[in-house]
């Protein structure tokens, strides 16, 4: 089987020989069986977990790429009344260990109804989007994910 296990990062590279769309659950990982977008199947085998993220490309022991999209999926958009407004619902997102992408004026947050009856409760706007999700890293450089006390 064809093996991928190496990530060059958006920039390093320039040609790929096909794409592989996933969302960003499927993005993050270290070894799992995958079928490119054209139907190239390949193992990926990593060192370590990794979170593709959209513009990355895998590379083949065959030297082919296999460049990463991120796929759409439903998430909420949050805008807060100003930029004080919308840092104190990052505040109230991040204390719930949440993954979020964070733009100058909007995050990008998974759906979850209670969350979105908090915020809209916090005067937030919060409106339905179909979206690539890449969310932040985390503060020791890996996945933003929900973690267990």
């Amino acid at each position: 089987m064809i093996v991928g296990n190496l990530v060059r990062r958006r920039g390093e590279w320039t040609e790929a020989a096909d794409t592989i769309t996933l969302d960003e659950t499927a993005r993050h990982r270290r070894r799992m069986a995958m079928v490119s977008d054209g139907g190239i199947a390949f193992l990926l085998d990593l060192a370590e977990a990794t979170l593709l993220r959209d513009g990355d490309a895998i590379q083949l022991d065959n030297d082919q790429l296999i460049a990463v999209k991120a796929k759409p999926e439903p998430l909420y958009e949050v805008r807060g009344r100003d930029t004080a407004h919308l840092i104190a619902l990052a505040w109230q997102i991040g204390n719930r260990h949440l993954s979020a992408q964070v733009f100058a004026d909007r995050m990008l947050i998974r759906r979850d109804p209670v969350i979105r009856e908090m915020l809209t409760g916090l005067g937030a706007s919060v409106a339905d989007v179909e979206s690539a999700f890449d969310p932040e890293g985390g503060a020791y450089g890996g996945r933003s994910d929900h973690h267990h006390h």
